[in-house]
């Protein structure tokens, strides 16, 4: 019996086969249990079951079938034993082992469907494999089509930026024209207020001199005279004005998209709208004068009126006199004949009286004359009037329009600052949220193979998509070749380092998160570029990046906004974090920690360090204070590789907070530029002791910097920030919205080609690692359908 059975280790392969097969999925018959037909024999009285083929004669009941439904029946099976009543009972052991037999059988016949299933299933999964296949080719090809398209659609991007920053460039020189016109407009309009103001002067002594000399009608002729001039002179000043207002805004309609131009522009405006305001102040003070010496013309002509009267009266007097008189002269006549003394007396006083007649008729003629003048003057008086009633309505109209059109203009302002927010920050995102730039360290005299044929084995390609970008490395004859974002020649100047990074810096002012870092072994140049050396041109990236936040943040003033600024910087040694503005900081060779300092970050983003010292700066003076303190706190050593070497991690950090009442807008901004240790083999260095653990301390913390980079580039769902004390510094700097700049520093001298070798490779993969690509990548399509919309 036990050589007609198959091995147990098949059946149990078979078994696992089948429960594999269940777990795959595919559908097995459940079959009932095989106890259930044992049980059923011994509850028949242990009699044998009959042939299945009914071979037993047709009075015997039908065996009850036997199913299989895993790997459990088949081990009751074979675990089965005999159940006999005695040895000498072989009648019933016989019945046992031919039942026992036929169980084994359609155990036997199981297992065969059994493989016979599993034959038809591996063939429909070698199908399914062939098919797989060949759709795997097929999305390798397709990927193949993507990634080419991708590369040119990258290439196209480049271009695309690149032609931006030619505009950006023809726009910045356009506006230093513009506004070197606008001074000289500035200057122009100075000295018409110069000269207004003179004039100013001599309309105040005319004006007293016509009160001084009011009661003179010669004086107010003069007067009068003076007045029409002066309303001359106003016309042409407001002609004058009406120019260069057109003027004004025509300098506006130009300097529209630039900002501080257009700040100067509305500064020049609310001069005018004073100017104008000093200039209706002098056209109201004209015409109260004029209204004044209306009133004087007024009264004089109600004397002359008066007097008129008064002489009229007189003749009228008189006229009645010379009538008494003729009547008294012809009763004379009658009494010529009594007496003639009294004739002549008459005659002589009625000659007396016609002289006066007539001389009384004179002065009524020359005071008509006099009234017919004074009316003629008053009309005068009351055109001018009207004209300095309709010059000041004018004026005020202009008024209004000029401020009218600085609200407009200061809307403008506005809505152009945040477009160019977004433009810029489009700008950046384009070119990346990560970007790498390569620095190589010009060969210095200490360098002992500068003058070997090994010392020139780094170039610069020259052609139009490697120029600028590109570097190669001849090692051992062998050509290794890398690009960047940008590669800067060891003849390039602190200045135009700090060309291509300023943009990040403005990302600063604008609320976002910027880190910057200096990465390559010692020696490489880090602290020079981070920091660089007293004087005018050898300014590093940190004190030029704050010259340009506070001189941008004072420019901003005048738009309505208002910055504060935090300052902080420490140390990690040693995986340790150490304050260099504290108050009684311990000098370089002091290595103990007096506090334990511990990283926190909020849900916003936000990244605190417990008792560090944070101190508000108000100017570039305040921080170049700082930088010195913290300059002569931090910890350097000498080593084989460089007499100055930077043996911890330095992170200078500025919070950038700015509101506008005009407009509502509040940003935070956080600016990190790091100096990092430099990396170094510890054979090279020669470390021992402290100088040794100070040195692996710093591989360490570079590699976890690394780590961290390479899984937020693949996406990974756990980033290794805890690994190192600058990593969870530095967590919310490395995603999301934030922008990173990386510079590797290398040396030219071919005894650090390894090292270099190691720094490209790793600037390399940064550079490869794209993170935030689809989010660029969406916002570079709408930024296309805005230019082919435009």
């Amino acid at each position: 019996m036990a050589s007609s059975l198959p091995p147990r280790s098949s059946y149990l392969k078979k078994e696992n086969a089948g429960t594999a097969r269940r777990e795959m999925g595919f559908k097995v018959t459940p079959r009932r249990n095989v106890l259930s037909a044992i049980n059923n024999g011994d509850a028949n009285g242990g009699a044998p079951s009959a042939p299945a083929d009914g071979g037993g004669g047709g009075g015997a009941e039908a065996a009850p079938v036997i199913e299989f439904s895993g790997r459990e029946d088949v081990e009751r099976l074979l675990a089965e034993k005999m159940k006999g009543k005695s040895k000498n009972d072989y009648k019933g052991r016989v019945e046992q082992m031919s039942d026992y037999i036929k169980k084994l059988r359609a155990c036997i016949r199981w297992y065969m469907e059994l493989e016979d299933g599993y034959l038809v299933e591996q063939e429909k999964l070698r199908g399914d494999m062939d098919a797989e296949s060949t759709r795997h080719t097929e999305l390798e090809a397709q990927l193949s089509n993507a990634i080419e398209e991708l590369k040119a659609a990258n290439l196209d991007l480049t271009r695309r930026c690149e032609f931006l920053e030619e505009n950006l460039n023809r726009e910045k020189s356009e506006k230093l024209i513009a506004v070197e016109s606008y001074e000289k407009e500035k200057q122009e309009r100075e000295s018409a207020e110069s000269s207004r103001d003179v004039l100013t002067v001599d309309l105040e002594r005319v004006t007293h001199d016509a009160k001084r000399f009011s009661e003179q009608l010669k004086m107010v002729q003069d007067t009068n005279k003076r007045l029409q001039e002066y309303n001359t002179s106003l016309q042409q000043y407001n002609s004058n004005l009406q120019a260069d207002a057109s003027k004004s805004g025509e300098t506006i309609s130009k300097l529209q998209k630039e900002k501080s131009t257009m700040m100067e522009t509305m500064a020049a405006l609310r001069e005018c709208n004073n100017s104008m305001g000093s200039q209706l102040e002098s056209s109201r003070a004209s015409q109260q004068e004029s209204i004044r010496v209306k009133e004087e013309l007024r009264k004089e002509v109600e004397c002359l009126r008066a007097e008129l009267k008064q002489v009229r009266d007189d003749r009228d007097h008189s006229a009645a006199q010379l009538n008494n008189l003729n009547i008294v002269l012809a009763n004379c006549k009658e009494q010529l004949g009594k007496s003639s003394k009294e004739c002549e007396s008459m005659t002589t006083e009625v000659s007396a009286l016609e002289e006066t007649c007539s001389t009384q008729q004179e002065q009524i003629q020359t005071f008509q004359k006099q009234l017919a003048v004074a009316t003629q003057k008053l009309k005068l008086a009351d055109v001018t009037a009207i004209e300095a009633m309709t010059g000041y309505e004018e004026q005020k109209e202009k008024i209004k329009y000029l401020e009218e059109r600085l609200a407009h203009a200061e809307s403008q302002i506005v809505e152009g600052d945040e477009l160019r927010k977004k433009l810029h920050n489009t700008i950046l995102e384009l070119k990346g949220n990560i970007r790498v730039f390569c620095r190589v360290r010009p060969l210095l005299r200490l360098d002992g193979d500068s003058n070997g044929p090994e010392g020139a084995s780094i170039s610069f390609p020259t052609s139009v998509e490697s120029n600028g970008r590109a570097i190669d490395l001849m090692n051992q004859g062998q050509k290794l070749s890398f690009s960047y974002d940008k590669v800067f020649d060891p003849n390039a100047s602190q200045g135009d380092v700090f060309v291509e990074i300023s943009q990040l810096v403005q990302s600063a002012l604008d609320g976002y998160k910027v880190c910057m870092f200096a990465y390559g072994q010692t020696g490489s140049g880090k602290t020079y570029t981070m920091m660089g050396r007293p004087g005018i041109d050898q300014k590093g990236i940190i004190p030029r990046s704050l010259e340009q936040i506070f001189k941008t943040s004072q420019s901003l003033e005048s738009q309505g906004w208002e910055y504060s600024m935090q300052a902080s910087m420490l140390e990690i040694y040693n995986e340790t974090i150490r304050d260099l503005l504290a108050p009684g900081r311990p000098n370089s060779f002091d290595m103990t920690p007096s506090k334990q300092y511990t990283i926190k970050h909020d849900s916003h983003g936000n990244t605190t360090v417990s008792d560090l010292t944070i101190i508000d700066v108000y100017g570039i003076a305040d921080v170049t204070t700082l930088l010195e303190k913290a300059s002569q706190s931090r910890s350097v050593g000498k080593t084989q590789m460089n007499e100055q070497s930077s043996r911890s991690h330095f992170v200078f950090s500025l919070k950038i907070s700015g509101s506008n009442e005009n407009t509502g807008q509040h940003v935070q901004g956080v600016l990190n530029l790091i100096d990092l240790a430099g990396s170094e083999r510890l054979a090279k260095s020669g470390s021992t002791g402290d100088r040794l653990k100070e040195t692996q301390s710093i591989n360490k913390s570079l590699s976890a910097l690394s780590d961290v980079i390479f899984a937020i580039a693949k996406g990974d769902d756990h980033v290794p920030f805890r690994n190192s004390k600058l990593t969870y510094l530095l967590q919310p700097c490395l995603g999301g919205d934030s922008k990173t700049l990386m510079f590797v520093n290398i040396s030219p001298e071919a005894s650090s080609v390894g090292e270099t070798i190691c720094s490209l490779r790793f600037a390399s993969r940064v550079n490869a690692c794209e993170i935030g690509i689809p989010r660029r990548q969406t916002q570079a399509r709408s930024f296309d359908s805005r230019l082919s919309y435009g």
